[in-house]
């Protein structure tokens, strides 16, 4: 009550700024718009990309080949050398993009070259760039076939060292390994940790290298058909993800660079203003 009459004796035009600058500390306090993933998104929409990418091999790639046979004997002259702990199973492997058990020795792995080929124990040269790693089992499988070294081969292929980055504002940036056939936007960002509270959700990059030229996709994260009408809603062996800090995170760069946009700063100047205010009044 004593504030509302101390109020009332100030003349209009300082009533009238002092409300004005109420109204500016109450709207800075608001919840941000630009927070929330697929906002745009219509409730129980079914959603999908304009076209689903599967992991490609491409030169520099590793991969691990592993020939399997009821004869064991045979099937040992495709298969590089393990090295690490020696397991009674040797050959044993997980499924689709799987790892090893656990303990068990590492193999030897092929490099793409720049041609596209590996080369392959017997059969030579093989070319696998562009191939997915099912079309590459494939045709390892049918070249062993025709050859009629062996009858019956079971081919296991596996990505290596395939791997893409994330940059930014994120909770974990790092280079981390795609272990699946097909790998999204969304399980980089969560590898990552999901963006920090100060990334822009609206401005998330994406490097990608093809042939012979970088290209640079803008993506946001707020607008769900933009995401999955991209081209980059896939992720690819190489790719760079870089999450844009917002002004608040830029602002830190600088000394004081958000002091003067805080609540608290200007509660404390608002303050500052109504103490003189009171005074001038007093005095008049």
């Amino acid at each position: 009550m004593m504030v509302k009459q101390l109020f009332c004796t100030y003349p209009g035009y300082i009533r009238k700024a002092l409300f004005l600058l109420s109204i500016v500390l109450l709207t800075g306090c608001g919840t941000p718009a630009n927070i929330v993933y697929f906002q745009d998104a219509p409730h129980n929409e079914e959603l999908s990309p304009l076209k689903v990418e599967y992991i490609r091999l491409q030169p520099t790639d590793q991969i691990s080949i592993v020939v399997n046979s009821r004869d064991p004997q045979v099937a040992s002259m495709f298969n590089l050398p393990y090295y690490g702990k020696r397991l009674a199973d040797s050959q044993s492997l997980t499924g689709s993009g799987g790892n090893m058990n656990a303990g068990a020795q590492s193999i030897s792995g092929y490099t793409v070259d720049s041609h596209g080929d590996i080369d392959f124990p017997v059969l030579g040269k093989i070319h696998l760039a562009g191939l997915t790693r099912e079309e590459a089992e494939n045709s390892i499988k049918s070249l062993l076939i025709e050859s009629r070294q062996i009858k019956d081969p079971v081919v296991i292929v596996e990505f290596m060292n395939l791997g893409f980055s994330v940059l930014g504002d994120v909770s974990r940036p790092g280079r981390y390994k795609i272990d699946r056939d097909r790998f999204t936007l969304f399980d980089a960002l969560s590898l990552a940790g999901d963006l920090t509270i100060n990334g822009q959700r609206e401005d998330v990059a994406l490097v990608r290298h093809e042939a012979d030229h970088d290209v640079l996709y803008r993506l946001n994260l707020l607008d769900i058909k933009q995401i999955y009408d991209s081209p980059a809603f896939y992720v690819q062996q190489g790719d760079v993800i870089y999450v844009t800090p917002n002004e608040k995170r830029q602002r830190e760069s600088t000394i004081n660079g958000n002091n003067v946009r805080s609540t608290s700063f200007w509660i404390s100047i608002s303050s500052l203003a109504t103490s003189i205010i009171t005074l001038l009044i007093s005095i008049i």
